[in-house]
């Protein structure tokens, strides 16, 4: 956890979240007992959506950057948009079209994974932000 959160630019020590993890009645790893990711994944299956852009070259050679989510439980997978030039801005619209479409439809997804590789350095905080704008605790969705 310690890493992951380091990767998000979150300082914290590795003792404080060995802390955390006690207060809330789990042991730190390796006591604890081993979970894979794929287990997770299907046990969350419901809560989870996964987010990441992929690239393509149109026919006339302008490259193209597709932001696409995939809804673990159906497998549905969503194309959100495509630019040339992924700002911050074009994708944190991008989430915020999209937990309106969820909200109507009454997905109440808890957990976004998205890639660590992004194409434009812009881009790259976008994902949460635009989540966490939209869907917060005061508003009735889940930390």
């Amino acid at each position: 956890m310690h890493s992951e959160l380091t990767i998000l630019a979150i300082k914290i020590a590795p003792s404080t979240v060995r802390e955390i993890l006690k207060q809330g009645g789990l042991d730190p790893a390796p006591e604890r007992a081993s979970t894979t990711w794929a287990d997770f994944l299907r046990s969350q299956a419901d809560a989870l959506l996964a987010a990441d852009f992929f690239e393509t070259v149109t026919l006339n050679g302008q490259r193209q950057y597709i932001l696409a989510l995939i809804e673990h439980a159906t497998r549905r997978v969503r194309m959100l948009g495509t630019t040339a030039h992924p700002t911050a801005d074009w994708v944190t619209q991008a989430i915020r079209n999209l937990v309106m479409d969820l909200e109507d439809a009454n997905c109440r997804a808890l957990f976004l994974i998205r890639g660590r590789q992004v194409p434009h350095p812009h881009g790259r905080d976008a994902l949460p932000k635009a989540a966490s704008r939209r869907c917060s605790p005061a508003s009735g969705c889940p930390a």
